[in-house]
């Protein structure tokens, strides 16, 4: 299995308490689902909104975008969100009375059907929370036998603790949810995967684990990219598959997104928030920060002790994070992280000495470099597999020329979706 070990900095979050930043004047609602912006808007300017109400529906997959607070649409705003894009977003102010829009017939946690679990998951706007974004309700709603679950705590980037944190806080309710996802959909076996060097958090799983007799605890070694999901499947089932893990019957969900189902299904409780670890050394306090979606990240900044200053900032962690140029930056569902760093003379790239080494590591066995000098000819760029790309970041992490490989074959990406 390819990967390397990367140095830690975990040690800086991971055990101190979550600090809850809820209040904010304004959430803005950024208007976009899965990578895609085609959404229908459901609501106009002076609308009156609770948490849980429809702002705009994806038109890509169904799935709702909702208020994360109570409140007044004011009005339409671009924002910097997501991966560092300016997207369109529907700005709420709170009126602090946290309003729920109300439901009724909660039933005991395991004793939903698929067709309720399944329309709950949607409902409620549950999605993956690992980064991908991706509707939750989808890997459920198929035809095809699951017979595994694969719940991913691996967290491999060096600095990020929101899942890590998460866990160690919410053992018992993370695995009772498990097991009603087992039995709900009659799955045979889960895995709940996490690190081997996470050894406190494995002694305390272990003391409960017992109980669930068909949840198997499965640790994995401490290299990145451990945490991808082709990674991992191979690793626990050792099976390989094309695009999908359901293909080999299986579905892989994050930890913290189990969490969100938890709360759907025990308290029927919208998905208006996220932990998100907020670290590095251009901040007096890291920590890791429950936060509404659609917080303005400035405003969590200040509380952390942040002065405005040349750093550098970075949605995600350091391999596959993006640099954001403001810390007017709203917080979406798909941001686990943002690294604060002081700001260091940049390397300047050398002509590529042919090492190899970028596809010698290449988890997904790609060449980097000959796709970043295809990246204008989609027709090639389609023949080196480039869509196969995890945008992991090893490529330049490993380049001794210093070239930013990653931007190139991300953008190679976009260019070959753009061609179609």
């Amino acid at each position: 299995m390819r990967g390397i070990k990367l140095k830690g900095y975990r040690k800086l979050t991971k055990d101190k308490e979550i600090i809850t930043f809820d209040k904010p004047k304004y959430v803005y609602i950024p208007l976009i689902c899965s990578n895609s912006t085609d959404v229908e808007i459901k609501i106009r300017r002076g609308s009156n909104v609770k948490i849980g109400s429809v702002i705009a529906i994806s038109n890509k997959n169904g799935l709702p975008i909702l208020s994360s607070v109570s409140g007044t649409v004011i009005d339409y705003e671009d924002k910097y969100a997501y991966n560092g894009e300016i997207i369109k977003t529907v700005k709420i102010e709170n009126n602090f009375k946290e309003e729920y829009i109300e439901v009724s017939d909660i039933k005991e946690i395991d004793k939903y059907t698929k067709k309720e679990f399944i329309s709950i998951l949607k409902d409620f706007g549950i999605r993956g929370l690992g980064g991908a974004d991706f509707p939750t309700y989808i890997k459920y709603d198929t035809k095809t036998s699951i017979k595994n679950l694969i719940i991913n705590a691996v967290e491999c980037e060096p600095y990020i603790t929101s899942d890590y944190t998460l866990l160690k806080d919410n053992i018992s309710e993370i695995l009772e949810t498990i097991d009603a996802i087992m039995t709900i959909n009659k799955i045979h076996n889960a895995y709940l995967v996490i690190k081997k060097d996470k050894k406190k958090l494995i002694k305390k799983i272990k003391e409960v684990i017992g109980s669930y007799p068909k949840i198997k605890l499965s640790t994995v070694p401490d290299i990145y990219p451990m945490g991808w999901e082709k990674n991992i499947v191979n690793y626990v089932l050792h099976k390989n598959y094309d695009r999908l893990p359901i293909e080999v019957n299986t579905v892989v969900n994050n930890v913290s997104t189990i969490y969100s189902i938890y709360e759907a299904l025990k308290y029927k409780k919208y998905m208006d928030s996220r932990i998100v670890t907020i670290v590095g050394d251009g901040i007096k306090k890291s920590r890791n920060v429950k936060v509404k979606i659609g917080t303005d990240l400035s405003l969590v900044l200040e509380e952390l002790g942040y002065k405005k200053k040349e750093l550098l900032l970075i949605s995600g962690g350091p391999m596959m994070g993006r640099a954001i140029e403001s810390e007017n930056f709203t917080i979406t569902p798909n941001v686990n992280c943002v690294l604060i760093l002081k700001t260091t003379e940049n390397d300047i790239p050398n002509v590529c000495m042919r090492c190899g080494k970028c596809a010698a590591i290449c988890p997904a066995k790609l060449s980097p470099v000959l796709i970043k000098e295809s990246i204008n000819d989609p027709k090639e760029l389609k023949k080196l597999n480039v869509d196969r790309c995890v945008e992991c970041g090893l490529c330049s992490y490993i380049c001794p020329a210093k070239i930013m490989l990653r931007n190139s074959v991300v953008q190679a990406k976009k260019n070959v979706r753009d061609a179609k």
